[in-house]
Order: structure tokens, then C-alpha cells, then sequence
């Protein structure tokens, strides 16, 4: 049996982006979660008495230069060394702008793919690693044809950053389909890029492991690394879990409450049964309070005291941080037409939101707003013209909707 550890998309010393980095308790924990994420990957590997560590591009992240994350990283890939684990490693975009890349010397167990591409042979394993690396920030054209034929009557795995056939949220760099990938004749493809774990095709196996410690609530849910275990040339796959910090999406339906004291006593329950369930030791969630709750509007009035309340309980779990509490409670006396002044206000409300000039001069006044910002910070949060519009119109319901909480709060 023969295993061997495939991961990709570390990012090392990433910024993770969460507002429960307010939290002076969790900011340090947070902070460090990548190379917890890193160092959980050499433990396994070590403790597996893996064959290989593959690292499928973005070892780096961006252009930032720091010492630290180089002794760290020395250290890591020295463990490795000693327990005579070899790395393969190809670069991504990440690490084509890193000056780290091409200043630190690492040790002599780790193999580095260059632009052109190659295969080393696994030693006492008939097992060959091909990869090719980037050899810049961009790499807009296919790097198939850098890849050497595989080798006759052997295990054959390849290493790829790409983007495959285009995803969401990530740039399109070594473009190519999966037909590609699967007509080239290799028995298991180590890819990276797509921070999403997936398992494109089994005959061979195309695998994106995701990346091992997620950043912020858009990559939400458990993070893992993927073990290969190769039996007689037969490939089967396991999952290793890698994350620190676990981002979460929780809806929490608060139906059946009959006032505040019974929902602050569901919410303390519900917020202790997520923590026992957790799988990392710290998990930031972002609730989303749903259902139909008699005294809708108190809680639309004073959800900032909500916010805060479950908050605190949350931390009083030891493990539980609340990055945001959307609320999306509905009146269960709503059954017909509301006749009311305040109900006639909304719907007013609802008709200036749409109109056209009424958008207008929001959309103009956000861009005041975002002249004051960094550029970095506004391609950040706004990476394109629907992204704007899309904020404009969520601010502005938001606003609606706490001007009618506020009055049909006190008002009942």
C-alpha cells in the first residue's frame, strides 16, 4: 500500500476576512488558522507514512514578503525531510508573485516543478509525479502539451493549477475541460485553483481538494486535504480535515416561540447543539433567524441588542463566534391586506425604492462613499457594476425595513 497526500490552495498567512475579527479572543486564533491548516497536513502526512506531499499551486498568497512565513514554512518542510517525506510542489498564481518564491532555498526533499514542466519517479514506488509550474502571475493558454507522455506499466499522477473549464469567483488561468484531462492517459490528476473540493471523474480521477483552511463565510463548511491509498496500481481517495476555523451558515427556524423569553431560551439550545456538533475548535457562523415569530417587529426593532445577545451566547459555548444575524422573521397575523398607517408607509417606501432616480442618486452617493476607500478594499467589495447595484438595492431595503420595524415596534 502505497499513500500519498494531495493538497493545494494553502495560501499561507492569507488574511481571513470575517467580522469576528472584532473579537480580540478570536483574532490571534483566526489569524494563524492557515499554518495550523499547514501544519495539520505535515502531521498527517508524517503520521500516514505517506510516499509523497503534493502541493498543487498557491503554497503563497499575493505578493506580501514576510520572514516568518518562511521560517514557518522551512520548518514545516523540514519535518517532512526528516521523517524522509519528499514534496512535489507546482506554482499557481499565487506563487508566481511572491518574492518568497524564488528567495528562500528549501530543503532538498522538496521538488519544485518549473515552467517547463517534468516527472521524478517516486523512490522503491513505480509511481511518477509530472508537473508543470507557472511561470508567471497569468497563465491565459492550456499547459497540457508542457506534460511529458505517462509512463508505460506505472501509476501516473499529474499535477495542474487551473482553472479547468471557468468557476465562480475565481480567475481563468491554464484553461482546459475535463475531457482533456481524462484523454492524456494519466491515472490521477492533483489539481488546484478552485477552492471548492470536488471529484471531477473517477476513470482516471480528476480531483480538486479544495483548499485546506477556509477564509471566510463564501468558503463555508469543513476544509480537507485528500488522501490517495494506491494498492496494486488501484487508486481509492479519503478525506483528512484540515480546518482550524469552520465558517457556517446556520438557519435557525424560531417557529412555535410564543415570546422573547422562550426565544432567547431555543436560541441558547440551538446555539449549545452547533457547538456540540461542530467539527474545528472554533466556528464562525452567520445565523440567519427565520420563521413566523408573533412579535416580529420588537425583535426587527431592537435587533441590534439581538445581535449582541446572541453573540455573547454564542461565545459563551467556548467555541461559537457570530460573524452576522440576518433576520428573516415573518408575523403569523399577516393573513391579509394590511390597512394599517405604518403598513401604507411601507408600501410607499417599497414604490420610492423602485424608481429609477431613486436608485440613481443611492448609486451616486456610494460612490462617494467608496472614493474614500483604498482601491484594493473597493475591487474587493465590489468587483463589477452589478455588485454595486446589487448593494445599493440590499441598503436600501435594509433601511425600509428598520424604519417599519421601528414603528410597528412601538406601535404594537
Amino acid at each position: 500500500m502505497i499513500k500519498i497526500l494531495h493538497t493545494a490552495d494553502i495560501h499561507l498567512d492569507s488574511p481571513l476576512k470575517s467580522l469576528a475579527l472584532r473579537d480580540p479572543d478570536l483574532r490571534d486564533r483566526v489569524q494563524a488558522a492557515t499554518r495550523g491548516a499547514f501544519a495539520r497536513i505535515v502531521e498527517v502526512a508524517l503520521e500516514e507514512k505517506v510516499a509523497a506531499l503534493l502541493i498543487a499551486g498557491d503554497l503563497y498568497d499575493g505578493a506580501a514578503r514576510s520572514a516568518r512565513t518562511a521560517a514557518f514554512l522551512l520548518e514545516q518542510l523540514d519535518r517532512l525531510r526528516r521523517g524522509r517525506i519528499p514534496v512535489f510542489y507546482n506554482k499557481g498564481n499565487h506563487d508566481a508573485e511572491n518574492p518568497i518564491t524564488g528567495e528562500v532555498a528549501l530543503p532538498d526533499n522538496v521538488h519544485v516543478f518549473d515552467g517547463r514542466g517534468g516527472r521524478v519517479k517516486l523512490d522503491d514506488h513505480d509511481v511518477w509525479i509530472h508537473g508543470v509550474s507557472f511561470s508567471g502571475r497569468h497563465a491565459p493558454d492550456s499547459l497540457l502539451g508542457k506534460f511529458s507522455a505517462p509512463v508505460a506499466d506505472s501509476v501516473n499522477i499529474a499535477m495542474l493549477h487551473t482553472s479547468l473549464a471557468g468557476a465562480a469567483g475565481h480567475d481563468t488561468y491554464a484553461p482546459c475541460t475535463l475531457s482533456d484531462l481524462v484523454g492524456m492517459g494519466f491515472d490521477y490528476w492533483a489539481l488546484g485553483h478552485i477552492h471548492k473540493r470536488q471529484v471531477h471523474s473517477r476513470s482516471p480521477f480528476v480531483v480538486m481538494p479544495g483548499i485546506p483552511q477556509g477564509r471566510d463565510i463564501g468558503e463555508a463548511g469543513a476544509q480537507s486535504a485528500t488522501l490517495l491509498s494506491i494498492d496494486d496500481g488501484r487508486i481509492t481517495l479519503s478525506e483528512i480535515a484540515t480546518s482550524q476555523v469552520t465558517f457556517q451558515r446556520i438557519d435557525l427556524s424560531v417557529a412555535g416561540c410564543e415570546d422573547e423569553d422562550a426565544l432567547r431560551s431555543h436560541l441558547r439550545g440551538e446555539l449549545r447543539r452547533i457547538a456540540a456538533d461542530a467539527d474545528s475548535d472554533a466556528t464562525i457562523l452567520r445565523l440567519r433567524l427565520s420563521g413566523a415569530f408573533a412579535r416580529r417587529w420588537q425583535v426587527e426593532r431592537d435587533r441590534d441588542t439581538w445581535s449582541a445577545l446572541i453573540a455573547t451566547t454564542a461565545r459563551e459555548t467556548g467555541t461559537l463566534w457570530v460573524e452576522k444575524v440576518e433576520f428573516a422573521l415573518s408575523d403569523p397575523g399577516e393573513t391579509g391586506p394590511d390597512a394599517t398607517a405604518t403598513a401604507e408607509l411601507a408600501s410607499f417606501m417599497q414604490t420610492i425604492l423602485d424608481e429609477p432616480g431613486f436608485a440613481a442618486t443611492l448609486d451616486s452617493q456610494l460612490d462617494d462613499v467608496l472614493a474614500e476607500l483604498p482601491a484594493h478594499l473597493r475591487a474587493h467589495l465590489l468587483p463589477d457594476a452589478k455588485a454595486q447595484a446589487a448593494l445599493v438595492r440590499r441598503l436600501a431595503g435594509d433601511g425600509a425595513r428598520h424604519v417599519t420595524a421601528l414603528m410597528k415596534g412601538a406601535a404594537e
